[in-house]
């Protein structure tokens, strides 16, 4: 017996096979994609600016927030996509950091990009691999095998995506670049893939009862050993200058450019020779019941905000609509008293709660938090 995605029945619902301008054959799997993006779209299952996204058909809640800082345009851009690929229990969410003097169009071109390239990639693998058919294999090896076949999907995507990031005629992305932390929620399955310095957080329930965070990525800095080793093996240099203590940068050999605080982003080819790659760090977690929600964020969240403290601001919100903004502005509010007389980064945050409700071992802790402030007061 044959169990084919629904992603595949869409594809064939969607587009036929179209003839190039050389007379070959498109790709018809990512124009597949991209007319459902569209749909997506079309059919409010997809933001891509502050909101929240909710399908009634699954458990999932998305909310959106994105503010601009003091350093000009937002460079900022965050999407989330429920029912993804056409599947009702999957759900895409990308946030994505640009930098440089085209940072927010690249940032825009690559979350335009990641979710259709990705999709085409992972029904290519589906095919490649037979994980269509039914297998007679234990559930763990199921899921490693569902892994993998993410895995190879989103490094064949981000690959391609710097490419054409590099090739294309519109974008000067020489000296600008962005980052990207992605999410893919199948079932109770989750992967995440990351490049740069954005942040994924889990917040999960302990034996106690608390929520507590569950950092689900690395911050890609320069200074990370590994990171460091592969820069300056490719001649690339790292250190920080002395108004900037503990800031560390990626240099060229020769000059002061382009000092950037990261060691992976999409573009910035002025050091792609140096070191700096757009390989994601793709991880997974299945998703149990003490499993609450996730933040995605970037790093001007991070930058004041502590794990926890935004575990406990996205939890205690009285309104899961208005979570994610909630964490911004709270992060707003730090910066302006821990970061005095610095520019204010932009912030952008999305938080995915995986159920309808918190757990009852969650807000019974609450209550009796809230009573026992009472009692003080």
């Amino acid at each position: 017996m044959v169990l084919i995605p629904s992603f595949l029945d869409g594809l064939a619902r969607t587009v036929s096979i179209k003839k190039g301008r050389n007379g070959g054959q498109t790709d018809v799997g990512r124009e597949a994609a991209e007319t459902m993006a569209k749909d997506a779209k079309k059919n409010e299952l997809m933001r891509s600016s502050s909101g929240t996204v909710k399908s009634i058909k699954s458990s999932n809640f998305a909310s959106v927030c994105s503010k601009r800082g003091q350093k000009g345009i937002n460079q900022d851009s965050a999407v989330v996509w429920e029912e993804f690929g056409c599947q009702e229990d999957m759900i895409f969410c990308g946030i994505f950091d640009g930098h440089g003097p085209w940072g927010h169009v690249v940032a825009k071109r690559v979350r335009e990009s990641v979710p259709p390239s990705l999709l085409c990639h992972w029904q290519k693998n589906l095919a490649l691999t037979s994980l269509g058919q039914e297998l007679d294999t234990e559930v763990l090896n199921r899921s490693i095998h569902q892994f993998d076949v993410w895995k190879q999907s989103y490094l064949k995507t981000y690959a391609d995506i710097d490419l054409e990031l590099k090739q294309h005629p519109g974008i000067d992305s020489f000296r600008s670049g962005t980052t990207a932390l992605t999410i893919i929620k199948q079932g109770e399955h989750l992967v995440i893939a990351n490049v740069g310095d954005c942040r994924a957080v889990l917040a999960t329930t302990s034996d106690d009862g608390n929520l507590v965070p569950l950092q689900l990525t690395v911050d890609f800095k320069p200074n990370i050993p590994e990171e460091a080793e592969r820069i300056t093996q490719s001649k690339g240099r790292v250190f920080c200058l002395g108004d900037e203590p503990g800031v560390y940068r990626v240099w060229m050999p020769n000059g002061n450019t382009p000092g950037l605080a990261l060691s992976r982003a999409f573009g910035d080819y002025c050091v792609k020779e140096f070191g700096l790659i757009s390989v994601p760090d793709v991880t997974q977690r299945n998703i149990t019941s003490k499993d609450q929600f996730v933040i995605l964020a970037t790093d001007g969240v991070w930058d004041v905000v502590s794990n926890r403290e935004a575990v406990e601001i996205v939890s205690s919100a009285e309104d899961r609509e208005k979570s994610a903004k909630r964490l911004v502005q709270c992060a707003i509010r730090a910066w302006k008293y821990k970061k005095r007389g610095i520019a204010m980064d932009d912030m952008s945050a999305i938080c995915l709660f995986f159920h309808p409700t918190l757990s009852r071992e969650v807000n019974l802790v609450k209550a009796s938090k809230k009573a026992g402030m009472k009692k003080l007061a």
